[in-house]
């Protein structure tokens, strides 16, 4: 997959309008029960690029960074700032926020995940684009120190350890994280009248599966 692994100006993402979205296909019976079902495993994040920007120079920021990933041919990174680390946040990101594995003894290769609990329901969401510097890991209530017991992959998402955790060992992690995007457009339409009298232009992004 085409990616750039450069992240949309973050001044720029901070107010824009987004989050999850599903996939459910609701069917009716004639008794007025319902059937629902879902074709994703995983939501997948829209956002609109557009309602951030507050200059003219913040447009042309925009103009030069779509025109760099040519339209929607290029994925990038984007912070989602209402979602963007491994605990809520408020919080500072610690090595415990998320358990991610159990050691077996010979796996050393782990891949960072986020889990969302919500009425003794949960769903774990792989994080394939964590940030540099950001990753914390533990091992068994430990902390680690990165280049020395582990290394993490920021393209990926994939920790690295250098021994293999013992087998039930438990595997932590906390980090900060981008979402994969790319544009959901190969158009953006500005006129400068109507951005001076607040009527910003629309610019759809979207979750890139990797």
């Amino acid at each position: 997959m085409s990616f750039h692994e450069v992240r949309f100006p973050a001044n720029l993402s901070f107010g824009s309008v987004g989050g999850p979205e599903r996939r459910t296909e609701v069917v009716t019976l004639t008794s007025g029960f319902e059937e629902r079902n879902t074709p994703w495993a995983q939501s997948r994040r829209r956002y609109d690029a557009g309602v951030g920007l507050r200059s003219l120079d913040d447009v042309a920021a925009l103009i030069a960074f779509f025109e760099a990933r040519k339209g929607q041919l290029f994925g990038f990174r984007w912070k989602d700032w209402a979602d963007y680390k491994s605990g809520l946040p408020s919080r500072d990101v610690t090595f415990e926020d998320q358990p991610i594995a159990i050691g077996d003894g010979s796996r050393t290769d782990f891949q960072l995940v986020k889990t969302y609990n919500s009425g003794g329901a949960s769903q774990i969401r792989a994080i394939t684009k964590p940030v540099a510097g950001t990753v914390k890991v533990g091992l068994q209530g430990d902390e680690l120190a990165e280049g020395v017991h582990f290394n993490v992959d920021t393209g990926t998402g994939i920790v690295s350890f250098v021994s293999p955790p013992a087998a039930d060992e438990r595997v932590t992690a906390g980090f900060e994280f981008d979402v994969p995007v790319r544009f959901d457009t190969d158009r953006i339409q500005v006129s400068v009248a109507s951005f001076q009298a607040g009527d910003v232009p629309n610019v759809s992004v979207v979750e890139v599966r990797l």
